[in-house]
């Protein structure tokens, strides 16, 4: 094996594990954005329930012909 093919391969494994750190910080950083979302839902669900009750006593009080509209 040359010098040049040894600093291939070494370039070579070098940019793999540079990739491998990348996707790991991107899987991470996507993980902890949905665990967000997700914690965020769970919030906004309870606060959502609750307006949603509100709306179809709301929409009930209403004539037949102005919830058709």
């Amino acid at each position: 094996m040359s010098e040049v093919d040894r600093q291939n391969s070494k370039n070579k494994a070098s940019d793999a594990d540079a990739r491998k750190a990348r996707l790991s910080d991107a899987l991470r950083n996507n993980l902890r954005r949905r665990k967000a979302q997700v914690r965020g839902r769970k919030a906004q669900g309870a606060e959502g329930d609750d307006a949603a009750v509100a709306d179809a006593k709301g929409a009930s009080d209403q004539p037949q012909e102005q919830q058709q509209s």
